[in-house]
Formats: C-alpha cells, structure tokens, sequence
C-alpha cells in the first residue's frame, strides 16, 4: 500500500504509547517540523483500568498518515499543544471534553458540544465579553426563524460593526460515536450516511473503506471509481446550495432560483442511479449496491450537458453583477496567514490560498489515475469562496464527463464482496474528501475483533471558528453572507 493512500491500517499496539509528556513534546516537534495535525482523541483502556489511550493522527506530504499514541491517567494533565499551534485548539477542547486531559496553557477551553456530566450546563457557557462604551450583544438563536438546526450566535458589536463574534454549538448532540458501537458494524452504514446528512457519500466512503480494511477485503477499482463518480456529484450539488443561498441573501433572485433548480437537476440524477436523492443506499462496505450501467451512463451525461450550459449562464450574471461584487468583496475575509494557523481545510482553506485537499495529498487509486486540479483562490473572503465553489463545480463537472464517456472505464461495479469477522486489535484511519473539506474516521477493533471505538470528524468542526474570524470588523448584517459562503453542518460539529 502506498503511503499516500487515504486508509491507514495498523496494529493496536503500534506504535508503542509513550508517556503523556513525551507524547506531547513528540506532537509539537512533528507540528514544527510541519506536520499537520488530522484528528486527536481519547478512548478507554480496553483492560478496564482507569486510564485513557490517547491518538493524534498526523499528515505530512512526504509519509502521509503516521499516528502517535499515549497513556494517560484520569485527570491527567500536559502542555496544551494550542499554546504553539492555533490549529490544534478545537481538537485539544473535543478531548478535553470527552477525557477530562486538561491541556495546560490552552488558551480557549470551553466546551465543545456538552457531553456527558456537561449536558445540563449550557447555560454556563463562558462566553467571551468585550467592554466599553457603546458596545453592545446581540443574541441569535439557538432557534432560528427558519427550518434549520440550532446553534447560538453571540455578536459583539460597537455601533453595527462586529468586533467578536462567538459560536455555541452542541444543542444537538446525538452520541452518534456511541450509538456506533451499538450495532453490527456492517448494519452501520445507514447510520453513517445521517451523521451529516448533505455529506452522505463522503461519511459513507470512508467507513466502507475503514470496514473493508479492517475485514482484509479489497474491492476492485471500478468500485471505487463509481464511488467517486456519487462523491464528486454530491460535490456539485451541495456547493449549489451554498451559491443558491448566498445569491437568495443578496436579494440576486435570479441566481437563487437558477442555482436551487440546477441542484434539484443533479440530485434528481442521483436518485434514479440510486434510489435515493443524498446517494443513501448507495455505498456499502465490500462495494456498491447500484452500478453505471450503459443507461444511467447515459442518462448522467444528458443531465451534465443540460446543467453545465444553464451552469455558465448563471455564473456570468453572478460575475458580472455590480451587486453581487458589491456585497462579496472584501466581505469577510481570513487571511490565508489566519487560515494556515487556525487550520481550516477543504474549500474554507482553498479559498485563503491554501493548498490543501486530501483528493491530492491523500489520492488513492483513483483520484491518483484520474486526477482533478487543485483549486485556490486568494481573497479569502465571501467572493472568492463563491468563485471556488464554481470553479470546483467545473472541475467536478468535466471529471464526471471524463470518466462517464470513456468507455473503457469500469463503472458497472460487481457483487458486493462478502464482509468476513474483522481482524482483532486493529486501528483503521480513513480520509475523504467531501464538499467542506476532509470527512475523517478512526475505527478500532478489540481482541475479540469487536468494535472498540469510533470516531468520527467532520470538516465543520475545525471550520466553525474560521466563520467567528471572518465575520470581525465587518457589518452584522453580513453576517448571513458569510455564514452562507462557509456552509457549515451544525450536526457536523454536534454528532
């Protein structure tokens, strides 16, 4: 397996823990020397004891996927790796939460979504507080005037201009991780496609890819490639929505409708290949449940050569508009300094000019073969991540074209690949690339090959914060613009 592979399969065992200050020193030498830190967490000893086994889980684009792991006590404390590394305090917070490890020096620790002994003290949030004259909050939520999940906005504000804004999220908390471990892992896809529901095939994706590791089972490519095929659909319908909503925000009717329409054309396609409008049912571990045969082929390709004209259309009036630019430019910015730092990723990164996407950091077979650019834009702000979503739009749309009109292209799958007892102590690291940004998920396996742990990271989860920055020193009431050209999951975070 090459190292740049987005699936990471090791023994329980390795690498050997190290103690907790060792741990800590080893994760800020990698992060200096560059690495980047993909996802920390804490789970139970499996022997019962009252101690906790840490994992961060690394990248580096020489060795891709490395983890490093430690022991620690309940209670236990270490050098919070955020006092060095921005990037590094959402994670440091989610384990604190869940572990009760307390960072030392973190800057921020506040809670993350209310779990466990924390879930009845929400209303002790210490939220942060900005004083002086004239300066006043306004509250937003958690329940909105609209259909959608909740979460509470705190704006600090001096007249209209927004100084602080602060996030509180969490009043959705599902225990999604635990209710994994409930069921039969290879009953746990349907569960797994509603973690975040816009990002089904992404979630999907990569526990089939955990599943498939951890059995020992390996699917043909063209199993894959139609994997693809659903994920590289479900990122142009769902970059729709976000140009649909902001363009509704600025009162562009013309591209509200033009763009809800055209995601309505992309997700009508995917349910007559699948069944389903979000691509559920789709994918399931061992292979996929409905293959590109010669009809729905060609049934993809009428409908992208009908949206791709309608596509261009609609993008030049936005472009072109003296209002749309009005608005977007200059509207809620993160420097791609700020964006580095505080270690955003997928488009809320690409956007601010950093290179990031795990479709070229972490190819795989496919994505190694039939490549797609990597898109930056350099703004940062509300204009520049409406231009990358249509140009990832684009490039999306000419890939799918590729790949549906070559014919010598395996898109018809093949019997599921039965799914045998999973390998005993085993730790599995799978990464895909959704529409936000990276969908990451760690699964492990005891002695019995039983379900151990699972953990699950939406992209949204390290974004949130990089809303809170790009909404400063701009009017409150941009505030829906650059919440729209974000796109954030509320569920991504909540789980």
């Amino acid at each position: 397996m090459s190292a740049l592979e987005p699936t990471l399969l090791l023994p329980a065992h390795e690498p050997a823990p190290l103690g907790l200050d060792d741990w800590a020193q080893a994760c800020h030498a990698a992060l200096a020397a560059g690495e980047q830190l993909v996802m920390l967490f804490g789970r139970p000893q499996a022997d019962g004891s009252e101690a906790w086994l840490i994992t961060a889980v690394l990248y580096s684009p020489a060795a891709g996927l490395r983890v490093l792991r430690s022991r620690a006590a309940r209670g236990a404390r270490y050098p919070a790796l955020t006092a060095h590394f921005p990037a590094a305090q959402m994670a440091e917070r989610e384990l604190w939460e869940q572990t009760g490890l307390r960072p030392e020096g973190h800057p921020w620790l506040k809670p993350v979504r209310f779990e466990g002994e924390r879930q009845q003290q929400m209303d002790a949030y210490p939220f942060f507080v900005v004083r002086g004259q004239e300066v006043h909050e306004v509250g937003v939520g958690p329940i909105h005037a609209s259909v959608i999940e909740p979460g509470h906005f705190r704006f600090m504000c001096h007249g209209e201009r927004v100084q602080h804004l602060e996030i509180q999220l969490g009043y959705q908390h599902r225990g999604v991780e635990a209710l994994l471990l409930q069921r039969p892992p290879l009953a746990l896809t349907p569960l797994v496609e509603s973690i975040a529901g816009d990002a089904s095939i992404a979630h999907a994706w990569a526990h089939c890819a955990a599943i498939e590791a951890l059995a020992g089972v390996s699917v043909a490519p063209g199993v894959d490639q139609v994997r693809a095929v659903a994920l590289e659909l479900e990122r142009i319908a769902m970059h729709l929505v976000a140009l649909g909503g902001m363009a509704t925000d600025i009162a562009f009717l013309q591209g509200g409708a033009t763009y809800g329409r055209l995601r309505t054309a992309i997700i009508n396609a995917t349910q007559r290949v699948c069944g389903n409008r979000f691509g559920r049912g789709w994918l399931r571990p061992g292979g996929v449940r409905h293959a590109i045969d010669a009809a729905r082929r060609q049934d993809l390709l009428d409908t992208l050569a009908a949206f791709a004209r309608d596509f261009a259309q609609v993008n030049e009036l936005m472009l072109g508009a003296r209002s749309v630019r009005s608005r977007l430019r200059g509207t809620g910015i993160v420097s791609t300094q700020a964006a580095r730092e505080l270690g955003l990723v997928g488009l809320a990164a690409r956007a601010s000019g950093v290179a990031r996407d795990s479709r070229h950091e972490l190819p795989g077979h496919v994505y190694r073969e039939h490549p797609l650019p990597l898109l930056t834009e350099d703004g940062g702000d509300c204009w520049a991540r409406m231009r990358l979503r249509m140009r990832e739009i684009d490039a999306s749309l000419a890939w799918l074209q590729q790949q549906l009109q070559d014919v010598s292209s395996d898109l018809a799958g093949e019997a599921l690949v039965p799914i045998g007892a999973l390998r005993a102590d085993r730790l599995c690291i799978t990464v895909c690339e959704g529409f936000r940004g990276p969908v990451v998920q760690a699964v492990e396996t005891g002695a019995d090959g039983a379900l151990l742990h699972y953990k699950v990271q939406d992209a949204s989860m390290l974004n949130w914060f990089g809303l809170a920055i790009a909404v400063r020193d701009n009017e409150i009431s941009d505030f829906p613009i650059c919440n729209k050209s974000f796109d954030l999951s509320y569920c991504g975070n909540d789980l």
